[in-house]
């Protein structure tokens, strides 16, 4: 694909803000200060904006990082993300919910920096018990580079939707009466910016161009919409009530404008899905089916 295809027509960005209502409930015009919910935990992290932006900052010796001071067990996570720009081939900014440890539930958004020029990917994946392999990757219709976005992850005890400026890109529905694993235990989510040179562009072969760094990437928006689940396990009673205002219907499946829209985005931006990787998967995992 050319750069040309990557882009939206004017067609389809007018179309898309028609299908798509806001889904940034709850989260206060500003955002909250990042120490009121968060916590660096590593390199070089500058706040800004009275705590209301965060910067992480990468050269040779250090990426940086940060994570919620609260573990959850539901919510709808959303952040503003800018991301570095230029040649940031190996560079990897990281948005995610993690169990952590070997046997970890996780939730990402990868961001895979490329070479000036070409398009940013975004690569998704869940986990479940630490079982991944469950990658799909899209380019964007716009410059992550030159403005904030607002990415999200929505969990529920109906599905995992993954969000870009309110446009469902990717759906992981809770299938276990099929034998298909869900998230189940206590995340934590965790923002980093780091080396991933090794596998993150072209599979490894394009290297980090060290004349273009500090590499930078900014945040905004430190909301605290999810449930807290801080002990072993959640509480699925608690975590997955309709008092929480992501577990009510409106949230258990998609509408149909934005089922329209999801259809249209990864029919233009899906780069690869891993439910269509016959050599890898010569029979297609259950829930690939139970996903469309």
């Amino acid at each position: 694909m050319n750069k040309r295809e990557y882009m939206f027509s004017v067609l389809d960005f007018v179309l898309v803000l028609f299908l798509i209502g806001t889904v940034d409930a709850g989260v206060p015009a500003g955002g909250r200060p990042f120490d009121d919910n968060y916590v660096v935990t590593w390199g070089n992290v500058l706040k800004l904006d009275q705590g209301r932006e965060v910067q992480l900052s990468m050269d040779k010796t250090s990426g940086a990082g940060f994570q919620s001071k609260h573990k959850f067990g539901s919510g709808f996570f959303q952040m503003r993300i800018k991301l570095p720009p230029k040649d940031t081939a190996g560079v990897v900014t990281a948005f995610y919910l993690t169990s952590k440890g070997d046997t970890q539930d996780e939730l990402d958004f990868e961001f895979l920096g490329d070479r000036e020029g070409k398009p940013i990917q975004i690569q998704t994946n869940v986990f479940i018990n630490g079982q991944g392999n469950r990658e799909q990757k899209f380019v964007l219709w716009f410059d992550p580079s030159t403005d904030f976005h607002t990415y999200g992850i929505l969990w529920n005890p109906y599905q995992i939707a993954f969000y870009v400026d309110n446009v469902p890109i990717r759906i992981f529905k809770n299938n276990k009466r099929y034998g298909v694993g869900y998230p189940s235990k206590p995340m934590t989510l965790v923002v980093s910016l780091w080396n991933g040179e090794g596998w993150a562009t072209d599979g490894g072969k394009a290297k980090i161009n060290w004349s273009y760094a500090p590499f930078k990437a900014n945040f905004e928006r430190f909301s605290d919409s999810g449930c807290h689940a801080d002990g072993l396990n959640i509480n699925a009673k608690v975590c997955g009530s309709t008092t929480y205002w992501w577990n009510t219907i409106q949230y258990s499946r998609l509408s149909a404008n934005e089922t329209t829209a999801f259809k249209n985005v990864r029919a233009k931006y899906m780069t690869y899905d891993y439910c269509s990787d016959h050599p890898r998967y010569p029979v297609p995992p259950t829930e690939c089916r139970l996903n469309q």
